[in-house]
Parts: structure tokens; C-alpha cells; sequence
């Protein structure tokens, strides 16, 4: 008899994935420890498309990565696979709470209904304006840092300036100040997360509040927490309505009860809204900012679009239907390099997923980034190439083998936001500098919460005018 994660028993089945075994009592636990997304990508080249491991004890993991897993799984029979009680998603929660991305059930349709609307195209329209003023704002001081020739920390400033976006587009008010504030804590939180995410005995840890890490964890929080608590609670006394992100949360009813948001409703939605709105498109940028320079003739095509696009004007809304190229860019870079290059589900139910047997109360583990190096779909998949992304192309492989924002009724909700923005701060930014990056980093991959860029990206700015 086997038991999925955390132990819960499960009927044998009669087809298993193949799948490592690991060694002794730790099973694969420590090799995950030491590189979770290279061994899941080694096992996947070993076993194939799907597969089942040993995490620990008898506690067994599945994983799969082929489109039509992916396609059953979040689309067909996503009733069946949730996000509780999934390990990795409990040690998620000090931080993000019952947000959107860790809740379940109705409680999630709920609050997806009431933060639907400020997700709306018309939104994000005004929101455009912010997006493109925040970046343009900072070119004075990138002037200077290109004039002098010295090289800064890239994806230090793009975090920066994601995080001001953030702090306008959610609650009007400029969060540069608290910047470092919040950015320190959630680095720390992120780290201590993925650490916790890969250990057996995580979930037994969280739960006793003088283990460092738990200590640290909790620590770190508190401290997005008070700026988070304390906008909810200037916003509440003040009594004013804004058109932001927070004010409609605030002003959403649902539309059944009538009911609006708690303050711990909103601190939930809000700090994983703005933790994962800055985190995941300042990661997607670096990356993209690397690639353009490692590639010339890609840099000069999307050099060459923007400026014959904009004609030396600030990019707009209105401008994104004709900045095919760089969309192209973008959706390669997340192709590449997916910021969220990993998703959990829990199977409530047995079920047969691509002929296999899956037990109920399983833990399985769907791996984006794996999906996007398919070489049936991505013929050498890790050559940059936007071409793939050319009008017409999607027809050419399953909807299910391109998921950087998920799929299914839980697709990300922010996605057209993300986007949007990614595409107006790269034509902005590429419309005024080149970024150099030093020749000498080798921009490894560092799997976090999100897949971030190892050391950084240091790099020097030159003024393209």
C-alpha cells in the first residue's frame, strides 16, 4: 500500500507512470533539495512524459507534462484537481493567505468574481497610461547611468519599477519608499518558501511557531503585512473612492450574497496581487533584456518595429496591435523562461490521466517549463527564436503545450495586465536604450517562486538616440 502526499492512503492501481524509486528512506527528497527543476527535468528525459517518484518514506509524487495532461488536468476535469491540500500550497499560505492563488472551491469563485472587474480590458486601458509614465520617469536617472558607463543591477531597477507600478495601479500611491521595505522581505520570504517547498518534514515545521525557519517566514510577512494593512486602513478613514485596483476590491459585491471583502479578504488578494504582479513581470523582463542582448538580429527587428511604430513618441494602448514583434518577443521569452514555470494540483478523486492510474489523494506537480522544451512542439527548443510565435503558428500545436499563465477556469487573472505592461515598458525602454549585459554572466537559472535569473542581471545602458 502507498501513500500520497502528505500520507493519506490510496487504493493501488493497476497502471503506475514509471518513475525514480530515490534512495533509502529519503526516497527523492534530496534531490530535489539540491536542484528541484533540473532533477524534475532530468527524470522527465529518463521516464518520460509522465511519471510517478518516491518524495519520501512511501509518499509518492506524479508529474506530468504533455499537452494533453495538461489539458485534462486544468481544463477537462479541473473540478477534480484542486489546490488544497497540496503541500507546496499550505506553505504558501502565510504569505499569500486565501488569495486567489491558493484558495479553493466556491470560496475562490467568489473572490474571482469580485476581482473580475478590475481585470477588465477598460481597466487595464487606464491603467496603460501609468505603465508607460512610471518607466519614462526613470530615463533621466538611466541617462546618467549610461553616460557614465558603469554597469548597474538591471533587474534591480526593473523590480523597482514594477513594484511602483504596482503600488499605483493597486492603491495610487507611490511605493518607492517602501520599496525596500517590502522587496527585502519578500526575497527572504521567497527563499525560505522554495527552500520549505522541497523538504519532507515542511509542513510539520510551519506548524510550530519557534523553528527559525517558520520564525523568519512569519518575520518577513508581517512586514509586507504593515504596508499592505496600513493602505487598507488609510483607505477605510479617508472614506475616498478611487479608481485602483484596491477601490474596486473595496467596492465589489458579490453578486449572490451581497456581501463585499473582509480587511483579511483584502490583505490576502492584495499582497498576492502585488507581490506576484511585480515579481513575475520584472523576472520576465530580465530575461527578455538578456536574450535581446545575446541576440542582435532579434534586438535590431524589435528596435526597428518600435521606432518605426511609435516615431518617437511614448508608446500608448492603442499601440499594441501594431507592436506584433514585440508581443512575439515576449511570448518567446515566456516560453523559454516561464516565471511561473511550475503548478501543483491535488487529485480528489482517482482518475486516468494519458493511460495511467492516479490514485485519490495524490499530489501532482505540472512543470511549464518542461512543456515549453518539448522538441515534438518546440523543435530545438532552446534556440530564441520569436518566429514561432508568428500569426498562424498556434494552430500548429496543441493549445496545451503554451501555458506560462496556466489554462482552464484557473488561468491567471492578471495576465492580460501582465502582458499589457510587459509590452509597453520593453517598447518604451527598448525605444531609448540598449541594455548591455556583461559578456560574462552566465544568467543560470535560480527556481523560486518564480524563475528568476541567477546573480542578477548586471548590465551597462547605452542611449540609442
Amino acid at each position: 500500500m502507498e501513500t500520497s502526499l502528505p500520507g493519506h492512503k490510496s487504493p493501488t492501481p493497476t497502471n503506475y507512470p514509471p518513475g525514480p524509486a530515490g534512495r533509502g528512506i529519503f526516497g527523492t527528497a534530496r534531490q530535489f533539495q539540491k536542484a528541484p527543476l533540473d532533477y524534475l527535468t532530468q527524470i522527465h528525459q529518463e521516464f518520460g512524459d509522465s511519471l510517478r517518484y518516491r518524495f519520501f518514506l512511501n509518499w509518492y509524487g506524479y508529474s506530468f507534462v504533455h499537452p494533453d495532461a495538461n489539458k485534462h488536468i486544468l481544463q477537462d476535469n479541473n473540478a477534480n484537481y484542486t489546490k488544497h491540500p497540496h503541500p507546496s500550497i499550505q506553505i504558501l499560505k502565510p504569505l499569500a493567505g486565501e488569495g486567489l492563488l491558493t484558495s479553493d472551491g466556491d470560496f475562490w469563485r467568489t473572490q474571482r468574481r469580485l476581482a473580475q472587474t478590475a481585470f477588465h480590458r477598460t481597466q487595464i486601458a487606464e491603467f496603460a497610461r501609468t505603465f508607460v509614465d512610471s518607466t519614462v520617469a526613470r530615463f533621466d536617472r538611466w541617462d546618467s547611468q549610461a553616460r557614465s558607463g558603469k554597469a548597474l543591477a538591471f533587474d534591480e531597477e526593473l523590480m523597482g519599477l514594477t513594484l511602483e507600478i504596482a503600488g499605483k495601479t493597486l492603491f495610487s500611491i507611490d511605493l518607492t519608499g517602501k520599496a525596500e521595505q517590502v522587496g527585502h522581505a519578500f526575497d527572504r520570504a521567497n527563499r525560505l518558501i522554495t527552500d520549505l517547498s522541497s523538504q519532507p518534514f515542511a509542513l510539520f515545521t510551519l506548524r510550530i511557531p519557534f523553528w527559525p525557519s517558520t520564525r523568519r517566514l512569519f518575520a518577513n510577512t508581517r512586514q509586507m503585512e504593515e504596508v499592505v494593512y496600513g493602505i487598507i486602513d488609510e483607505r477605510r478613514r479617508s472614506g475616498e473612492q478611487k479608481a485602483d485596483l484596491l477601490g474596486m476590491l473595496m467596492e465589489a459585491r458579490d453578486e449572490e450574497t451581497g456581501e463585499g471583502m473582509s480587511d483579511r479578504q483584502l490583505r490576502d488578494e492584495v499582497l498576492t496581487l502585488m507581490v506576484a504582479g511585480h515579481e513575475t513581470t520584472s523576472v520576465l523582463l530580465s530575461w527578455l533584456f538578456y536574450f535581446l542582448d545575446r541576440h542582435p538580429e532579434v534586438r535590431e527587428r524589435l528596435e526597428a518595429e518600435v521606432d518605426s511604430v511609435l516615431s518617437r513618441r511614448t508608446p500608448t494602448f492603442d499601440d499594441l496591435p501594431h507592436l506584433r514583434y514585440t508581443r512575439q518577443v515576449i511570448d518567446e521569452t515566456l516560453r523559454i523562461r516561464p516565471a511561473a514555470y511550475i503548478m501543483t494540483r491535488w487529485a480528489q478523486q482517482a482518475d486516468t490521466v494519458c493511460d495511467f492510474d492516479i490514485p485519490a489523494q495524490s499530489a501532482l506537480v505540472l512543470c511549464p517549463y518542461i512543456t515549453h522544451h518539448l522538441p515534438e512542439f518546440w523543435p530545438e527548443p532552446e534556440r530564441f527564436d520569436p518566429e514561432r510565435f508568428t500569426a498562424g503558428k498556434d494552430a500548429e500545436r496543441p493549445r496545451y503545450a503554451y501555458l506560462p499563465f496556466g489554462g482552464g477556469p484557473r488561468q491567471c487573472i492578471g495576465n492580460s495586465f501582465a502582458l499589457t505592461e510587459a509590452t509597453l515598458l520593453t517598447a518604451a525602454i527598448v525605444q531609448r536604450f540598449r541594455v548591455r549585459v556583461d559578456p560574462a554572466h552566465s544568467a543560470a537559472m535560480d527556481p523560486q517562486i518564480t524563475l528568476r535569473m541567477k546573480g542578477g542581471l548586471p548590465a551597462r545602458l547605452e542611449e540609442r538616440r
